[in-house]
């Protein structure tokens, strides 16, 4: 019975030589479904012709199976090509709730084809997989060992098996997980994201925590170029040039899992110390588009606001994101007062109001947690700032504030 909530749990698991061959045909065979399914799609769109679901699964999973040219696909389990048309016709609805504007966010774009090279996945719904005691079973592939780092809330309702680029395979398990609220603090925090330092959270109890920027892929640039060097010398197509595209592959896996598991923790962290949360909504895919794109998506900004909300969730937590356009670089936090934008090389300034100098990133966290509503503070003339007030009068008009 599912919980709650649904999570997904991910576990290593560990394919004996003729299961990996069993995965590799059905990450091939779902992969051929997939495209078939968008290719189908494609062209009906282009002919003006209108196709149901089951018809598209028709032609491409059932008809396909008895051609002559694809009797191979009878080989892999019907469930994961089953899955395999759906996330085609999932990834196509998107597309055009996007479009029409049903779907909120950033529009996307159409669908694309998928590749043999890279991440490669099947997945499973229930009357393709089972749990044997503590295996896996996959139709047709058997009983896979997993890895059990920690049990499963629920039972399943579908499971991923995932191949990474470097060969390290994965269970993703969805289950359902209750909430485990935690008891209630007093203590809220503003957050400010930069490039300096990682966060800077200012406290309702007037404290300022700085947090490094730990910069994995900066580290590991030189050990990442040196793999790409040796993987450019390889003969394409050779034994060898598999072996150093798999040692690129594993240098990218580290840096992923280090930045991972510091912004798990440090979310973690946040959340128990602090009843609410409140962040700035960064427009992370602009700034990942200026010189400083490297050092942006290094950081990871949107994971960790991401699982700042999940672990909020989870926690009886709250997370409140505060519009971009909040001129939290531009107030003083002690006297409200308003001098302009500043360049990025400005880390610390006096104002000119009241003469308290500022460091920059914890000026803008405190500004931060005003502008949730989250704390009071005093304007420039004296009066008090009731929590929700917003921090600039309607008139003017709040200037983005940059990356760092």
């Amino acid at each position: 019975m599912l919980g709650g909530m649904l999570v997904r749990y991910r576990y290593r698991i560990d394919p004996t030589p003729s299961q990996r061959q069993a995965l590799a045909r059905a990450f091939g065979c779902a992969r051929v479904i997939y495209n078939d399914a968008l290719a189908e799609r494609q062209r009906a769109f282009a002919a003006g012709e209108k196709l149901s679901d089951s018809e598209v699964q028709r032609r491409v999973v059932t008809l396909a199976k008895k051609s002559p040219e694809r009797p191979w696909l009878a080989e892999v389990a019907s469930v994961a090509l089953v899955q395999a048309c759906q996330d085609a016709r999932r990834a196509y609805r998107n597309w055009f709730d996007s479009r029409s504007g049903r779907r909120k966010g950033r529009r996307i774009g159409q669908p694309r084809f998928r590749t043999k090279h890279g991440r490669q996945s099947i997945r499973l719904t229930r009357n393709g997989f089972a749990l044997h005691g503590a295996k896996l079973y996959a139709a047709k592939i058997g009983d896979l060992r997993v890895r059990w780092s920690r049990a499963l809330p629920s039972v399943p309702s579908s499971v991923t098996v995932i191949r990474e680029p470097d060969g390290r395979c994965y269970a993703s398990f969805v289950v359902g997980r209750d909430p485990t609220p935690l008891p209630p603090i007093a203590r809220t925090a503003g957050i400010d994201l930069g490039l300096a330092s990682f966060a800077v959270v200012a406290g309702s109890d007037g404290t300022v925590e700085a947090v490094a920027n730990p910069r994995y892929l900066r580290t590991a640039q030189r050990r990442l170029a040196r793999a790409q060097r040796t993987l450019s010398r390889k003969q394409k197509g050779s034994a060898n040039r598999a072996k150093a595209r798999m040692r690129v592959a594993t240098v990218h896996r580290k840096v992923r899992d280090r930045r991972a598991d510091h912004h798990h923790k440090l979310a973690l962290r946040l959340i128990r110390e602090n009843q609410v949360v409140a962040v700035e909504d960064l427009c992370v895919a602009g700034l990942g588009r200026t010189r400083l794109a490297k050092s942006v998506h290094d950081a990871g900004w949107a994971t960790f606001v991401r699982l700042l909300e999940d672990k909020a969730a989870q926690h009886g937590r709250r997370v409140v994101r505060i519009g971009r356009w909040e001129p939290t670089s531009q107030l003083c936090s002690a006297c409200r007062h308003r001098d302009g934008p500043k360049p990025l090389g400005i880390r610390a300034w006096a104002c000119p109001a009241c003469g308290v100098v500022q460091d920059r990133d914890a000026n803008a966290a405190r500004n931060i947690l005003v502008a949730a509503g989250l704390a009071e503070t005093q304007n420039a003339c004296g009066g008090s700032v009731s929590p929700g007030q917003p921090l600039a009068v309607a008139s003017e008009a709040g200037t983005r504030r940059g990356a760092a």
